[in-house]
């Protein structure tokens, strides 16, 4: 496998300029370039003559060139150059829109192989920028068949990376395949060294579809491995400190204002069962919106101190740990049980006070942020670490805040729902939990959606609720990339709406951009309803619980995935009241309708993600990245769902046989999982 390692800079072809730009495609040896799949195909073994051509059709043409370019300087940035171009059958015209280059390219009676699309325009038939090949002697240059289409960078071609590809090929026949016979059988895959070959250059429909799922089913099965692995490490190697005390758990449940619903109960059994053992918990909760969560994250922490020790929880905003802190000290405190707050705005002198408490053990349950993950902070029997919306954190912040305790037992919260298959692949170190009901009595939120031109009747809902006393929130378009202009926009509509539709109320404001005092002094005013219309940048997404608030207006919602509209939309709802949804938006696309429709029918936030899932891709929050693993180069989580189910059960089939997942018995698998996740924790 040694030759798979080799620099790709001594490959025929790959001069100094095109290494820079293949290591721009993280490109550096033989098998990144074995490993750099195409996008897709182009089908140019189907040529037509022109008189077959019809508007839409993407096929080859053969035919020679009448006169001479017609160029056209249309404006600054725009020129373009055509040819007339024609066989025995009729003529077509053949455009470059801003190729400066293209003029003069070809002469009167060259004849030439095109490949492209073709469209009908004021000029007949017409092919735009297609792809070309000037042949010599009739003799055909341009790779005729199926080709592949690969990602490429600015300033390197098509035609450059298959023949880097065509100069690497041959050492495929030398691959040695690591997946151990019976699984490739069993699974009906295609040897290692066939996927990798025709995976580039096939022949037929037929090799792309079964090289396809054999690279697909590989990289999965290996994914699934490592997560696997490291949950087994963890199981095999580590000890915690077992909390086997339950006392007062029962009447701290009777003292609760509300009682916990049935799926409450049986997720709180599952974390209580496993904080008794040795064995450190690794356990996800995930919960829809309002589902209930904090309260059993609340009686986990509440078990790890009357059994002696300590226990930490981590939100991703200052907002969020607040709230967190709030709900704590309520329920906590009258109990005598020391509650701490460490966010980043504190002063050094308050941080290095509570450092120290925390380290002598004078505080049982420290609530935070990253903050709680700087080196300075040291616990004195930390015994259970729980992480709030966890695909905020990746796995090595989880590690580092684990890393401050003997192993401590690990509880994950999300209130984003995944599809359990998915929450498989993404959480595969963790059991997985769900809170699947909501607690008796919630009224569900009526959502509707509106235009942009309907905006002053959204705002006529509004004042309808604030004249009964309740509370709205305004929540601005989304602004990738740019919390700045975000905060811009925000102020812009908050100091419009407090002089317009609104000038008889008290108009608030929270954006990223504010310093954490004056956001908390903006929640509490409007947790006391002293401010009536909250206009908000995304910072309220998670966590934040005021009751009273009854209407959730979003600026131009199409802007926003279905999972981050759903997340937005439980802010409210968490009353006694009657709650709304209104989601204005611009957008007039087949995509934007269906969406908008999707939230209109209903909340539930499993079935969103699905949807969600199915109409976006999985994006970057169902990617790996979180994880620190790497990226998955051939497999989609949301395509190839039937793959993935197919590989947990494979993977299955490996634990009856093999519980710790040592691969003694497969050792060309084990070193490439080695291999592929060196350095990441656990393999």
């Amino acid at each position: 496998m040694e030759m798979l390692k080799k620099d790709i800079q001594y490959i025929k072809g790959v001069g100094p300029k095109r290494l820079s730009l293949l290591k721009r495609l993280k490109i550096s040896n033989i098998e990144d370039m074995l490993y750099h799949f195409p996008r897709d195909y182009e089908n140019r073994s189907i040529s037509k003559k022109i008189i077959e051509v019809q508007p839409g059709d993407q096929t080859t043409i053969y035919g020679i060139v009448v006169g001479t370019c017609q160029s056209i300087y249309v404006r600054k940035g725009l020129n373009i150059n055509r040819y007339l171009l024609k066989d025995a059958t009729g003529s077509i015209t053949i455009t470059f829109f801003n190729q400066p280059y293209m003029k003069n390219k070809f002469k009167p009676n060259d004849h030439l192989m095109l490949y492209g699309k073709v469209k009908k325009s004021f000029q007949g038939l017409e092919m735009i920028n297609p792809i070309y090949e000037i042949m010599e002697a009739n003799k055909v240059t341009m790779q005729e068949g199926i080709v592949p289409v690969y990602p490429t960078t600015e300033g390197l071609t098509q035609r450059q990376i298959i023949d880097i590809q065509k100069n690497i090929i041959e050492v495929v026949e030398e691959i040695v395949d690591y997946l151990p016979e019976d699984i490739v059988k069993k699974n009906k895959l295609c040897s290692l060294q066939f996927a990798l070959k025709y995976i580039h250059f096939p022949t037929s429909l037929q090799q792309i579809k079964v090289a396809k799922y054999r690279l697909v089913f590989e990289e999965l099965l290996l994914l699934q491995l490592a997560l696997i692995k490291i949950k087994k490490k963890t199981i095999k190697q580590q000890k915690s400190i077992p909390l086997r005390n339950n006392e007062g758990i029962d009447v701290f449940l009777k003292r609760l204002p509300f009682a916990l619903t049935m799926a409450q109960k049986a997720v709180l059994k599952e974390i209580l069962e496993d904080l008794g053992k040795e064995v450190p918990m690794n356990r996800l909760v995930q919960g829809d919106v309002g589902s209930g969560k904090t309260i059993v994250a609340i009686i986990a922490l509440y078990k790890a101190v009357i059994n002696g020790c300590q226990g930490a929880l981590m939100a991703p905003t200052e907002i969020l740990a607040e709230q967190h802190y709030h709900s704590l000290k309520q329920l906590l405190e009258p109990l005598g049980i020391r509650i701490g707050l460490l966010i980043g705005s504190l002063t050094k002198a308050k941080k290095q006070q509570l450092s120290q408490e925390i380290q002598e053990g004078k505080i049982d349950i420290i609530i935070g942020t990253h903050a709680l993950i700087q080196q300075t902070v040291n616990f004195y029997r930390l015994a259970l670490v729980i992480t709030d919306e966890q695909h905020r954190f990746g796995v090595r912040q989880r590690a580092i805040l684990a890393e401050k305790g003997d192993n401590p037992h690990i509880l994950v919260m999300t209130a984003t729902p995944i599809p359990r298959t998915l929450a498989l692949i993404l959480y595969g170190d963790l059991d997985i939990s769900i809170i699947d009901e909501l607690p008796p009595g919630r009224k569900e939120i009526k959502t509707r959606s509106l235009t942009s031109e309907e905006k002053e009747r959204v705002y006529h809902i509004a004042k309808k609720e604030l004249r009964l006393g309740r509370q709205a929130y305004v929540v601005c378009p989304l602004v990738e990339e740019s919390e700045a202009i975000e905060a811009k926009a925000a102020t812009e509509i908050k100091e419009e709406l407090a002089a317009t539709y609104f000038s008889d109320y008290e108009v608030g404001l929270l954006h990223g951009k504010m310093h954490p005092k004056e956001k908390e002094t903006v929640m509490k005013l409007f947790l006391e309803n002293k401010i009536h219309i909250l206009v908000s940048t995304t910072v309220i997404e998670v966590g934040v619980n005021v009751p009273n608030a009854t209407m959730m207006i979003i600026e131009n919602a199409e802007r926003f995935g279905l999972a981050q509209l759903h997340q937005l939309r439980g802010r409210v709802g968490r009353g006694d009241f009657q709650s709304y949804c209104l989601l204005i938006h611009n957008n007039k696309s087949k995509i934007a309708k269906e969406r908008m429709k999707i939230m209109e029918e209903t909340t539930d936030g499993f079935i969103i993600s699905e949807k969600d899932l199915e109409i976006r891709g999985p994006g970057e929050f169902f990617g790996i990245r979180q994880h620190g693993l790497p990226d998955l180069r051939i497999a989609n989580l949301f395509k190839h769902m039937k793959v993935l189910k197919k590989v947990q059960s494979q993977v299955e089939e490996l634990l009856k046989e093999d519980p710790y997942l040592t691969l003694e018995k497969h050792p060309l698998l084990k070193e490439k999982l080695e291999e592929k996740f060196k350095g990441f924790e656990g393999t």
